[in-house]
């Protein structure tokens, strides 16, 4: 290989490879190629197959299932124990507080938080194929559930519980307006558990793709506003009903606003010193990270101080703050979720679990591609299931996973799930042993941890004006996205974000970009020829190329660009042609009058005289009529276009309907009478396939239309519409022989014959 030097870079000199072969269309390429012989199975043997298990095929859905079979007898001890057990830790302290304080946002008591961050987590060890997300409770998916369960049991309903019979056991614990709220909330997570896991096992994992990131940031960032003004009030100290719904973060600011005046004073100081510490925890944690062996427990430690502060004064009595209360020591024995209520919150459901797996799967892809392994999303699915589903007996909601604790988890030198389940079983000492000494926590230090873990979410404002330099598309995605959850409520939010994604897709394809391409000289290289220079088109030769598939939502839009773009309209051609052709008719009507005229003339005088006299009609031939010359009339030309060949580059084309393949032949038949002749070109294999079902080949529309590349239907074409020389005098006879017609061969004797020709031919 020899190089060259130029302005101090080593460049590689250019590479050229020569193949000469035939130019192939699809009829010449598949009746030179061999197909594979494929013996169709029927029903039968296709469900005996899927039937069929081997001890491998069984070794390998158990590992698939169940993926710690697969990873824990490898464990590495001695390199990865340490790092876990720091990470687990780490995150332990982290997801108590959060537990108890996304409780709140779940409409709750505190205690059920724990339950949430205990099952699910430690059940996911054994099921999720992360090694770094902590699943368990999340702002988002708690402010959903707290939706739906303040929605179904509304501060104003205090009656009897929907289970009487656990009514005075519950009663010990919490209120009975709490303990309708719990029954919500447990099955709420056992239904959408429910639906994660049948979407896991028929493999649907492909649903969050619907979940764009425009869509997911939008619906995080306004589900952040309803999180944090549904927390003014523990804040402020002040007493007012929780509302969802559509405006139901309008509702909360007003009601927090009408009673402002009511601010207990000592919440609110303690309310703001607990932000300010966490946020300066938190700066400090990002400006060190790397000099820190581990982050600094922040949340933890408000956490003790605010317990200490109000245990030592008595801030419940003294100044009427309110705090977590009981907390009962000890896991409650398992319950059957109240069916009766899934019908009203099977949407919610839906909306939670869909939301729940995105934001899962979501962190899971980043960790996996920055730590080199792979993540199976439907197994992800099957996963968040069995944790909320399973979780639901033991009195937890619906639970994903945390992006603040996942990052945590993963910075803190996190290898494995042991590090989720070391952290799961921190929740469960505390459950068991000392959740009791959490009992004099104020809820407006909960209020606190919420807001100030609501600072990344509120950093993504910051993405409108990232989409405006990039997609204004996704920039309404996201506007959208927010807005509609922030007014609408997050349920109906998500709703109408999705559909206007979908919205949007139907949009893209039915505005897709067309170009036409031009060769790069001495290549077979196609490119935009209005983006480059060097890029010339090929005389008499159009090659048109839409980024899109064609089918019935852009087969119309893709006619119109086809025409506009080529300048070929075979509609206006046609009628410029009939307009053309009778005005002509009429020219010619006039002009045969006057040259029938002229021949009669000609007879009548005397033979000597003859030639003269043709002369002198024919040099006084030009005489006008309607503006034209006798010659000029003809010789008509009909409106013809210089282009005779239009080439469909099918390289994007991924499918294509009835609607689509309908669009298609009329483009070739439309083109055909106009003698423009139209290919196709780089059709893949399925798109053929589709063609072939759909009925699109038949004696007019053969599959020697179709070309393997731009190159050959270029080549090909170039081939069947090279002009060969003519003969000038035989194309002048053909002239002559049209006039000769045209001055009433009755009325011309020999000579005058002779002397028209003489003009014509020669």
């Amino acid at each position: 290989m020899e190089y060259t030097q130029e302005h101090g870079a080593c460049l590689e000199q250019t590479q050229k490879y020569c193949v000469e072969r035939p130019i192939y269309n699809q009829e010449i390429l598949q009746g030179q190629l061999r197909r594979r012989d494929r013996t169709p199975q029927t029903l039968r043997q296709k469900i005996a197959h899927s039937c069929r298990c081997s001890s491998k095929k069984a070794k390998s859905h158990l590992y698939s299932f169940l993926p710690i079979l697969k990873w824990l007898p490898s464990y590495p001890v001695k390199e990865y124990l340490l790092g876990d057990i720091i990470s687990g830790i780490s995150t332990g302290v982290m997801q108590l507080p959060q537990g108890l304080a996304y409780a709140l946002l779940a409409a709750v008591p505190p205690v059920f938080g724990l339950y949430s961050s205990f099952y699910p987590v430690f059940l996911y060890t054994f099921f999720g194929t992360s090694k770094h997300i902590s699943i368990g409770t999340f702002a988002v998916i708690s402010m959903m559930v707290g939706g739906v369960a303040v929605r179904q049991v509304p501060d104003e309903v205090i009656s009897v519980g929907y289970n009487a019979t656990n009514t005075t056991y519950a009663s010990e614990y919490y209120s009975n307006r709490d303990f309708k709220r719990v029954q919500v909330a447990v099955t709420l997570a056992f239904l959408s558990g429910i639906i994660q896991l049948c979407l896991g096992l028929l493999r649907f994992g492909f649903v969050a793709i619907y979940l764009t990131e425009p869509l997911v940031r939008g619906f995080t960032t306004a589900a952040a506003v309803h999180v944090f003004t549904s927390q003014l009030k523990y804040l402020l100290g002040v007493k007012t009903n929780r509302y969802s719904g559509p405006l139901s973060v309008v509702y909360s600011i007003v009601a927090v606003f009408s009673k402002i005046t009511t601010t207990n004073v000592a919440a609110l100081i303690v309310g703001l010193t607990c932000i300010v510490l966490l946020l300066i925890g938190k700066e400090i944690n990002l400006r060190y990270k790397k000099k820190l062996p581990v982050p600094i427990p922040m949340e933890i430690i408000v956490v003790i101080i605010g317990t200490g502060v109000s245990a030592g004064m008595n801030l419940t009595e003294s100044y009427g703050v309110d705090v977590v209360g009981n907390i009962p020591q000890g896991l409650r024995a398992p319950a059957v979720p109240e069916i009766q209520l899934i019908p009203a919150i099977f949407v919610d459901a839906i909306a939670i679990a869909i939301v729940g797996f995105s934001m899962a799967v979501s962190m899971a892809k980043i960790f996996a591609l920055k730590h080199g392994y792979t993540i199976d999303g439907n197994q992800e699915l099957i996963a968040l299931g069995i944790c909320n589903s399973v979780g639901s007996f033991f009195q937890s909601f619906s639970v994903t996973c945390s992006m603040s604790r996942s990052l945590v988890q993963e910075s803190t030198g996190g290898k494995t799930q042991i590090a989720g389940a070391l952290s799961s079983i921190m929740v469960l000492l505390v459950i068991v042993a000392i959740g009791y000494l959490f009992e004099p926590l104020p809820q407006t230090v909960l209020a606190a941890i919420v807001m100030v873990n609501l600072k990344g979410m509120f950093k993504q404002f910051g993405d409108i004006a990232h989409f405006w330099k990039t997609s204004k598309i996704e920039l309404a995605i996201w506007v959208v996205a927010f807005v509609a959850s922030l007014f609408l409520g997050l349920d109906y939010g998500l709703l109408t974000a999705v559909t206007f994604a979908m919205i949007t897709v139907i949009y893209r394809t039915q505005r897709p970009q067309y170009r036409i391409l031009g060769q790069i000289p001495d290549t077979d290289i196609y490119c935009d020829v209005e983006e480059y220079e060097e890029v010339k088109e090929c005389p008499g030769i159009k090659i048109f190329q839409a980024n899109a598939s064609l089918y019935f939502a852009n087969s119309e839009s893709y006619t119109s660009a086809l025409k506009k773009k080529t300048g070929v309209d075979p509609c206006a051609i046609l009628a410029a042609r009939r307009k053309a052709q009778k005005k002509h008719a009429r020219e010619i009507k006039k002009a045969n009058e006057l040259k029938k005229k002229a021949v009669l003339k000609l007879v009548n005088s005397s033979s000597n005289d003859v030639e003269g006299n043709v002369k002198h009609e024919i040099a006084n031939d030009e005489l006008p009529v309607n503006g034209k010359s006798l010659d000029e009339l003809e010789h008509f030309v009909e409106p013809e276009t210089n282009v005779h060949s239009l080439i469909l580059d099918f390289t994007p084309v991924n499918f294509v309907d009835s609607v689509g393949a309908k669009t298609l032949k009329s483009i070739i038949k439309e083109y055909k009478e106009v003698s423009v002749h139209v290919c196709i070109a780089s059709c893949s294999g399925p798109v053929m396939n589709e063609l072939t079902r759909l009925n699109f080949f038949d004696d007019t529309v053969t599959r020697e239309l179709l070309f393997h590349s731009i190159h050959d239907a270029v080549l090909a074409c170039q081939v069947k519409h090279r002009v060969q020389p003519s003969n000038d005098i035989n194309m002048k006879l053909c002239k002559v022989r049209k006039l000769v017609v045209s001055y009433s061969p009755n009325l011309i004797d020999k000579v005058t014959f002779l002397f028209l020709l003489r003009k014509w031919a020669l």
